[in-house]
């Protein structure tokens, strides 16, 4: 006898932390998160399911392809914390605000110059030892900087559950402050990459 999801319609959003039965908090106990999703994948295992019906089948393996989105995204912090804001209605799926932090405008020009002056010496058979040795220590510091971002926000995650009790303003005060860190940490990292690309 299958064990097959009672419900066949399923709305737009569907909710990763309410498939778990979690609150929307950005601290989740990996342990429990994990054990959660192991006994909720075993009863959508096709196994269960070799005598049902074909939408029944259908379904549980519509259930568990979502069980696994929600697994594959909660278990990442950074994840985490985008789809929460998608949730919540702060941010839009793969919204990342490509403009530079006023503090980094400096950093970033002469980034910016280097890897134009690479990109020529490349070509123009210029001195390539030195630029990239300027472009390591750019990227040793940019890492850094994607460093302190991401302690950041786990310090924002932490206040996010810690407002989940408080009123509207507080918790839209949170929520500002960990996309204005995820569009941040997106800038930083696609700087990362591009001089990790042309350091190749």
């Amino acid at each position: 006898m299958s064990t097959a999801p009672k419900s066949t319609t399923q709305s737009k959003t569907i909710d990763y932390f309410a498939i778990f039965g979690l609150p929307r908090k950005l601290w989740i106990e990996m342990g429990e998160l994990e054990q959660k999703f192991l006994q909720m994948s075993w009863k959508l295992h096709p196994d269960n399911f070799v005598n049902a019906s074909e939408e029944e089948r259908d379904l549980s393996l519509k259930r568990s392809s979502e069980l696994n989105d929600a697994y594959r995204t909660l278990r990442d912090p950074v994840g985490r914390v985008e789809y929460l804001l998608g949730i919540e209605g702060v941010r839009k799926e793969g919204e990342h605000k490509q403009q530079a932090p006023p503090e980094l405008l400096e950093e970033v020009f002469e980034l910016n110059e280097s890897l134009d002056e690479l990109r020529e010496a490349k070509t123009s058979g210029g001195d390539l030892a030195a630029l990239k040795s300027r472009l390591e220590s750019a990227e040793k510091n940019f890492q850094e900087k994607l460093g302190e971002v991401d302690a950041q926000l786990q310090t924002a995650a932490h206040e996010w559950d810690a407002a989940l009790q408080a009123d509207s303003a507080t918790r839209k005060k949170v929520m500002a402050k960990l996309n204005e860190l995820l569009n941040r940490r997106s800038y930083i990292k696609n700087l990362v990459a591009n001089v990790q690309k042309e350091l190749l």
